[in-house]
């Protein structure tokens, strides 16, 4: 029996929906209703009969909820668990320990590795003792710079086996972005590659992370590097550097922790004055991973489950690592990209070769692949048969996008909302809680279970159904979201809980229909403010992207005297396409007038070679609109390619904008 046939059991089904119940949405669905109506009325009984029916516990909870310190709510008060255990031992202890639990496919060094439960459980616990003899203990940071390989997964697991806290840094970041983190986590031990790969290019991260130690004012103890054979042996320094296999001891076991206790440390990408570390706790934390791999995305035990992600990143702390090995599944680690390693072909072969069930996603990844292989003439030669259901989430997902992709791969493409500080969905379309996998279009889903997300006005009251505002959350917050941020409790609170009180402010625009389903339009600082009118930018930019030669948009919004501020509109074009510039700026601009209408006030139209975006795929609108206003940029070290600006400052000057501004750099953290 499968996990969401056990939740109609364990829920029951008696319960029915009336015009006076207090959560009333897709009535249409009694088990998605009835379940997460229960989340939300009860949730000491709901979150509670969940943790023990999911997680191994050496030590049950006094308290399911300890609400008495908003916005500081803790979840199973007083229990005890071990995440390494539950991802890892309880697998080998009940005789899954040949299953593959990783497939590492890298086409940058041409190599497929698969690591079985035995062995990952082998290797994490010989490292876990060997960071034991370094001095790592309960409590201790542990800082990871690696690229995407299974040994920053045994690093996670190792350092949570000592009930230790991992901050994994984005392997590739800069000098001073790195010292930052360790300056802030304190780490006793750092655990690095001395190199990753990039398209025609290594990064020598030993020579980064010798650089930012040198700079730092907290020195760690030891650093343990595992040396990347296939690709360069570096020159460790022997007064700080050890070798990982040097590292490897004696296995020890798992060390149990509080349940509140912090699970790891993820500093959120672009923070530039104050270190902004999201702290997730453990228990809440595993009880949710667990429960969505398969009541979100209809994953079971035995498929092949690929999160296009990066560790870097909480989508890769949740969804490459912890949610997938919790869950006892197999779990791809891609180390390469859409398009140019070494062909568009990838994300199909990965499909075909790996028998790959359930694939979560940019949408950015799919818009390269739509522009440099729109008619899949790479991909046409692989099979998609085992492939059920495409997952995407992190950015706004456009139609013509959308419908390239379910036309591509021939199945259910379904939207997610979730942020770094929540660690997993907010909404979304719950494949396990047989949900319509036909949901309207550009809806991010319904609220997930213990979300009661409101829209609420500047003034705190509520938005009407299909009325823009922004997007809050009832307290108090499910499990696994953050707890607070590390040594900064009184930002935590000024930031996410002031402006609403009573509400967690997810900064997002959206809104909500008639029937509950939630639509992200941007961040809040993407909408637009036309002569009094708020215009949501992904709005315009869909519309946009439905004329046939345009590959790529961004929309932000610029100064003008009378309306305030107005939309203006760079573009990539497809491949091939030949025709004018100023042709297409025409056709544009009438395109958005017969969609949305002169309301919107747009005829700024510039043509690009890029678009700037973060490495997770995020458009940087922000920093273009403050381009374009002569203002000062500093740049998040995530992005993915700087040299963008030189290109995009030719496009606005020839629009008036950006005349006098100073050319964008990547910051510098003090």
């Amino acid at each position: 029996m499968s996990r969401s046939q056990k939740a109609n059991d364990f829920f029951g089904s008696d319960r029915s929906c009336t015009a006076s119940s207090p959560v009333c949405i897709d009535s249409g669905n009694p088990l998605y209703h009835d379940v997460y109506r229960r989340s939300i009325e009860e949730p000491q009984a709901f979150w509670g009969e969940l943790a023990e029916q999911l997680i191994d516990w050496d030590k049950p909870w006094d308290t399911v909820v300890d609400d008495s310190n908003r916005p500081f709510t803790k979840w199973y008060v007083g229990g005890e668990l071990n995440a390494c255990y539950n991802a890892l031992d309880r697998h080998v202890q009940n005789n899954k320990g040949n299953k593959v639990a990783l497939i590492h496919d890298s086409p940058m060094t041409n190599t497929i590795r698969r690591v079985t439960y035995n062995e990952l459980y082998e290797k994490v616990s010989r490292l876990a003792g060997g960071l034991k003899k370094l001095g790592v203990k309960k409590g201790d940071r542990v800082v990871i710079y690696m690229p995407l390989i299974p040994e920053a997964i045994m690093a996670m697991l190792a350092t949570v086996r000592l009930g230790a806290i991992h901050s994994v840094v984005f392997g590739g970041f800069a000098a001073s972005e790195l010292c930052t983190r360790i300056e802030h986590a304190e780490p006793k031990v750092i655990i690095a590659a001395n190199c990753g790969i990039e398209p025609n290019k290594i990064i020598h991260y030993l020579d980064i992370l010798h650089e930012a130690a040198e700079m730092s004012k907290w020195k760690p103890r030891t650093n343990v590097i595992f040396q990347r054979s296939n690709i360069l042996i570096s020159d460790l320094d022997k007064r700080m550097d050890v070798t990982w296999e040097s590292t490897l001891d004696e296995p020890t076991g798992c060390v149990p922790v509080e349940a509140n206790d912090p699970l790891y440390i993820l500093y959120t990408s672009g923070t530039t004055d104050k270190p902004k570390g999201i702290t997730r706790p453990t228990g809440g934390h595993l009880v949710t991973l667990m429960y969505t791999m398969d009541t979100i995305y209809g994953v079971q035990p035995d498929d092949v489950w690929w999160n296009a992600s990066d560790l870097g990143w909480v989508v890769g702390h949740s969804y490459i690592c912890y949610g997938p090995l919790l869950y006892g599944a197999t779990s791809v680690m891609y180390e390469g990209k859409p398009d140019r390693t070494p062909d568009p072909g990838q994300y199909f072969r990965l499909i075909d070769q790996h028998k790959v069930t359930a694939l979560f996603s940019v949408p950015t990844s799919f818009r390269v692949l739509r522009r440099t292989d729109p008619d899949v003439k790479y991909g046409k030669k692989y099979s998609m048969k085992s492939l059920r259901t495409i997952f995407i989430a992190g950015e706004h997902c456009d139609s013509e996008t959308k419908m390239w992709i379910e036309k591509t791969f021939r199945v259910p493409v379904l939207n997610n909302w979730w942020q770094t500080e929540t660690g997993s969905a907010m909404t979304a379309t719950c494949v396990g809680l047989a949900q319509n996998l036909n949901p309207p279009n550009f809806t991010t889903g319904l609220p997930f279970c213990g979300y009661d997300i409101r829209v609420l006005h500047p003034d705190g009251t509520e938005a009407d159904p299909n009325e823009l505002g922004r997007l809050v959350v009832k307290l108090p917050l499910p499990p696994g979201t953050m707890s607070t941020l590390y040594r900064n409790a009184e930002l935590f609170e000024n930031l996410y809980f002031h402006k609403y009180p009573g509400y967690y402010d997810t900064m997002d625009a959206g809104y909500k229909d008639e029937k509950g389903y939630v639509y992200v339009t941007a961040r809040d600082d993407d909408v637009i403010n036309v002569a009094g009118h708020r215009i949501s930018t992904s709005s315009l930019e869909d519309a946009v992207l439905r004329h046939p030669d345009i590959a790529d948009a961004a929309v932000f919004g610029v100064p003008e005297p009378t309306k305030g501020q107005i939309p203006l509109c760079l573009y990539v074009i497809k491949e091939g396409v030949s025709k004018a510039t100023a042709k297409l700026s025409v056709e544009l601009i009438s395109l958005i007038r017969e969609v949305i209408g002169p309301i919107a006030a747009f005829r700024l139209v510039g043509r690009v070679d890029g678009l700037p975006r973060t490495r997770s795929g995020k458009t940087m609108r922000k920093a273009m609109a403050d381009f374009a206003a002569n203002k000062t940029v500093i740049l998040p070290a995530t992005i993915e390619d700087v040299e963008v600006f030189d290109d995009i400052r030719r496009a606005l000057q020839e629009l008036g904008y950006a005349m006098n501004a100073p050319m964008p750099v990547i910051g510098t953290k003090k």
